[in-house]
């Protein structure tokens, strides 16, 4: 089933601006929406953080990569939290500081620098997820099981649409 691209919308009320109509449509687009509530979840996140260590998203979120896995390198964190080289030093720069994380050269290939969590950074790693789920919590106060599980379901379904459509784009572009 194939759905609008657009959801209707109506037309701005007497007395709106020129530009009114456009920013309702930004405000109503799915990006904006998503980027607000990131926003929010974030905000809220550092917050807690600030009053119990001083972790902000960009430190807690490379943190979390590190703990579960889905990192080990410089260059594989730069990748998943869409840094460049500069930003990435910095905010290792901050870790190692704080005691959370060391950088390890690789024996096996000198290019390659390693990130182990320390000690420290394991149990401050740890202390993330239970702060994350109460600030998700805060957000989906309201939403039945039912209800969350359909967004979720939602949520999922508009990221696949967008990596086929990614994939079948770059499959497209190897073609002669």
């Amino acid at each position: 089933m194939n759905t609008p691209s657009h959801p209707p919308s109506s037309a701005p009320g007497p007395g709106a601006g020129p530009d009114s109509g456009v920013r309702q449509v930004v405000e109503e687009s799915l990006g904006y929406q998503l980027r607000v509530l990131l926003a929010s979840l974030r905000q809220q996140a550092d917050n807690e953080f600030e009053a119990s260590g001083g972790l902000t998203s960009a430190q807690w979120i490379p943190l979390i990569k590190l703990l579960s896995g889905e990192a080990s390198s410089v260059v594989e964190l730069s990748r998943i939290c869409h840094l460049d080289g500069g930003a990435t030093t910095r905010m290792l720069d901050r870790l190692e500081a704080k005691g959370l994380l060391r950088r390890v050269r690789s024996s096996v290939d000198r290019r390659v620098v390693n990130l182990e969590l320390t000690p420290e950074g394991i149990a401050a790693a740890r202390r993330i997820l239970p702060v994350l789920r109460q600030v998700q919590d805060i957000h989906l106060r309201d939403f039945t099981p039912g209800e969350w599980a359909l967004f979720k379901s939602f949520l999922k379904r508009a990221i696949a649409n967008g990596r086929a459509h990614a994939q079948a784009g770059a499959q497209g572009n190897d073609q002669p």
